[in-house]
């Protein structure tokens, strides 16, 4: 295949992908409790739709699916960058530790005071920038500490991978231990935030998590050809002058930031970060210049399936997304460490 259709096949497919998000989404809009037409959908989104049908999707729906846009598209470019700079087909953010390291940073800012549950269920927010504030210090407590242990005992990327279940372990803890102080609005809140649910996003955290996202994207594609050679090797990326020191600190700050930031706002989401990008891989390679935007595109079209799944299979009852993608990702991750295990 030449270079003109090797680019084209891989526009091609980020091209399949928006589609399926323009779809994907238009669905989700119309289906629920208050069922939509199409043509109700579109006039409500143009601003020429009933006031009822302009309530449901401007209010309710739409927030949500920007939200999984957003969280989806941030976690798999995450899991992107943190299996390329670690060289580990099982690096992410969930698996990394740097999830809950987040979810026990949002906890913790619960109970200070900055949120709590009201008597409909859905959590409130005092300060949202306390939450994400926390919630990052709590995601790059847990990648600082693997990476510090990478870089003082050579950690194999299997022990890498084993530090961060640990850490996992290790703040899925002290969350627990952060619940047993909290009062019962706290604690409910807390534990309906360990769910992972998009319901629980509005504007102002879309428009965070927007502001949050888009830099550091750009960051990533902007540095493609340094994720490039640090996924070929160390050796390799210092031969072509990459700081391979400063390109690994900076991607595990801006991966930290970008999950942090999406699970202080709607919780803890597994295994987009695992499955988006190994998808892209199959069918698209592992070409950084490409990977990051197409897993970013993969990553928000299976947080708004996963969504929408999760909103309709058992209706009017609307479970928690994360549930959905647990069920996704923990068959993946298994199949992942087989083959993993196979090249030994």
């Amino acid at each position: 295949m030449d270079y003109e259709g090797y680019v084209r096949r891989k526009v091609l497919i980020g091209l399949f992908l928006l589609l399926s998000i323009l779809l994907v989404s238009l669905y989700s809009l119309s289906r629920g409790s208050y069922h939509l037409s199409l043509q109700e959908v579109l006039e409500a989104l143009i601003g020429n739709g009933t006031e009822a049908a302009a309530l449901v999707v401007w209010k309710v729906r739409l927030p949500r699916i920007v939200a999984g846009l957003l969280v989806g598209g941030a976690l798999a470019v995450a899991g992107a960058v943190m299996q390329g700079f670690l060289r580990n087909p099982l690096a992410t953010p969930f698996t990394m530790g740097v999830s809950h390291g987040a979810m026990f940073g949002a906890s913790l800012a619960i109970i200070l005071g900055a949120g709590y549950a009201e008597s409909s269920g859905r959590i409130s927010l005092n300060n949202p920038y306390a939450v994400v504030l926390f919630a990052f210090m709590g995601a790059m407590a847990a990648v600082g500490v693997i990476l510090l242990l990478a870089r003082l005992r050579g950690l194999s990327p299997e022990a890498i991978i084993l530090a961060g279940v640990a850490m996992s372990s290790l703040f899925v803890a002290l969350t627990t231990l952060v619940q047993y102080f909290a009062d019962e609005l706290q604690l409910a809140a807390m534990v309906y935030w360990s769910f992972g649910d998009l319901g629980r996003a509005t504007w102002r955290e879309n428009a965070i998590m927007l502001l949050v996202f888009v830099p550091v994207f750009v960051y990533f594609v902007v540095r493609r050809w340094d994720l490039n050679a640090s996924a070929a090797g160390e050796e390799v990326a210092k031969s072509v002058g990459v700081d391979v020191e400063r390109v690994r600190l900076v991607s595990t700050f801006l991966a930290a930031l970008i999950t942090a930031v999406g699970v202080a706002f709607v919780g803890v989401i597994g295994f987009i970060g695992l499955i988006a990008p190994h998808a892209i891989r199959l069918v698209a390679g592992g070409d950084y210049r490409f990977l990051v935007p197409l897993s970013a595109l993969a990553g928000a079209l299976l947080l708004v399936t996963a969504d929408t799944v999760a909103r309709l299979v058992l209706a009017p009852m609307i479970l928690p997304v994360g549930i959905v993608t647990s069920f996704l990702g923990a068959p993946a991750f298994i199949y992942l460490l087989v083959r993993l295990e196979g090249r030994r």
